[in-house]
């Protein structure tokens, strides 16, 4: 909890994860000391706070998956844990002295815009507050996603999400069902089939898996990160170059993954020796067009005899059974939900409410829409870290966030710029013109063309998650903000001044 209590704030950030500490620090970087850290858990971490099930891990490196600002030379995987993760945010907090300004058990529970007063009202289960500048930093991977399965609430075991691990519940010796097949469930399956007595997973598509390179990082590269920056510098930038290569065959090309699809059903091969199970186990549409997953062990686990592999989704439950769409019937102790996040309709929208006294969730009814995946039309100095088509498929997120935060960066460098009490309102059409630039780039990529149904795409079937290009691509877009892509607002009284002021008596050129 903050040591000190504030009525208002020049800005409030909403949620601790990558995107919240990253805002902050930049904040701090600009001159701004002002600001909370509003997060509705007791501890800073986002989503790998809250996802500490077995065998959690980044499927990007970890060199690449940190801030560039803040490198942590003493990774101890190419690919680390969730723990490690979680200790590198603690790290970065109390590093850039972020302790003071965070607000613990303080979930948003409504902010709303105060056209006379051009700032946030916001209400959190730790009391009330105004801010000039809203930034939601809530993330995609927040919020559990738990279908709708008639006849769960009558399930006598135990029920959770993946994200909600129940560390509590002994799964030894229990049959447990497995319900998805994403980037959660490969960790989780490998992690517990050992112990369990029996596993049923529940497929409803199979996914595209590849090999994870992974492996523990030697002494001597730690020695050489901590002591010669420039070979951390040179390790990161040659993984994000080989990442950006990667970006032309997603978003122009998608006929160039063939090759990829080949490792992959190479990687099934050597790891599933029953021709049954590995055509369970092979994908029928492009690989890319869902999230491609990494793992060394999640085939193996699903060899073994004490695991059933159900290529249908839960239909519904009976008690103890678990019956699925193609009628398969199992018996159950407890039930693992491996079902995503709400990423399309994220829920922090629909607490915000804009000037036009709609919140954002009734603005984006027909799917999400913000300037340069930042900014919303009506929504007056509220910014969103990971916002609309600002994910990717194949690199690090962090390099999207920090984009974000030079864009933030330079709106607050405009309200101070220009003056007084303002606020920066995106112009509709500058909003759309960005989505149609987006969505038309879109109709190429393998996640419109692949032949899948994936979270990438929302209710309307169009993809509202991911970004269609490089990374410096979008750095570049994001670098600047554009005042002709926004309104000034100002308080009521300065704008009847400026209405009624007099005309000039001067003489000379006029502006």
């Amino acid at each position: 909890m903050a040591t000190r209590e504030h009525a208002h704030v020049r800005v409030a950030v909403i949620g601790s994860g990558f995107g919240g500490l990253g805002a902050a620090i930049r904040l701090r970087r600009e001159g701004i000391t002002d600001f909370v850290i509003l997060e509705r858990a007791d501890a800073v971490g986002g989503t790998w706070r809250d996802n500490s099930y077995p065998g959690c891990a980044c499927d990007v490196p970890s060199h690449l998956y940190s801030f560039s600002f803040a490198p942590n030379p003493a990774w101890p995987r190419n690919f680390s844990g969730q723990p490690h993760i979680r200790a590198y945010l603690e790290r970065v907090t109390d590093t850039y002295g972020l302790r003071p300004h965070l607000r613990f058990d303080s979930e948003v529970l409504s902010a709303r815009w105060d056209a006379d007063a051009l700032h946030w009202q916001l209400e959190t289960a730790g009391g009330s507050l105004t801010a000039d500048v809203v930034v939601s930093a809530t993330g995609p991977l927040s919020d559990a996603k738990i279908p709708d399965i008639p006849g769960l609430e009558t399930f006598p075991g135990r029920v959770f999400h993946s994200s909600r691990w129940d560390h509590d519940y002994d799964l030894r010796g229990k049959h447990v069902a497995m319900i998805g097949t994403g980037a959660s469930a490969i960790q989780i399956v490998p992690s517990i089939q050992p112990t369990v007595d029996r596993l049923t997973l529940f497929q409803r598509t199979p996914a595209w898996v590849l090999p994870r390179a992974d492996r523990q990082i030697s002494g001597l590269e730690k020695w050489l990160h901590g002591n010669i920056p420039l070979t951390r510098s040179v390790r990161r930038q040659l993984l994000w170059i080989i990442r950006e290569l990667q970006v032309s065959a997603f978003t122009k090309r998608p006929s160039e993954l063939g090759l990829v699809e080949n490792i992959a059903k190479a990687h099934l091969r050597r790891a599933v020796k029953d021709p049954a199970l590995r055509a369970r186990l092979t994908p029928d549409y492009r690989i890319g067009c869902k999230r491609i997953l990494l793992s060394n062990t999640y085939y193996p686990a699903l060899a073994q005899p004490n695991v059933d592999l159900v290529t249908s989704g839960l239909k519904e439950i009976r008690g103890n059974v678990l019956v699925a769409a193609d009628g398969t019937e199992t018996e159950a102790d407890a039930i693992v939900f491996g079902t995503g996040f709400h990423v399309t309709d994220m829920p922090i929208a629909s607490r915000v409410t804009g000037a036009n006294g709609t919140t954002l969730a009734e603005e984006w009814k027909d799917g999400m829409e913000g300037l340069r995946g930042t900014t919303a039309a009506g929504f007056p100095n509220f910014l969103t870290i990971i916002g609309p088509n600002t994910g990717l498929g194949n690199s690090s997120m962090i390099l999207m966030i920090e984009a974000q935060l030079n864009y933030l960066a330079d709106y607050v460098s405009h309200l101070d710029t220009l003056g007084g009490k303002i606020a920066l309102n995106a112009r509709p059409s500058a909003v759309h013109a960005w989505n149609h630039f987006v969505q038309q780039r879109m109709e190429r990529t393998v996640w419109t063309t692949g032949g899948c149904d994936s979270w990438y795409l929302d209710a309307n079937g169009r993809n509202t998650t991911a970004w269609p290009g490089t990374t410096a691509e979008f750095r570049k877009a994001t670098r600047k903000v554009d005042l002709a892509e926004y309104e000034v607002l100002r308080p009521p009284h300065e704008r009847v001044t400026a209405l009624t002021a007099p005309a000039a008596t001067t003489t000379g050129a006029t502006a």
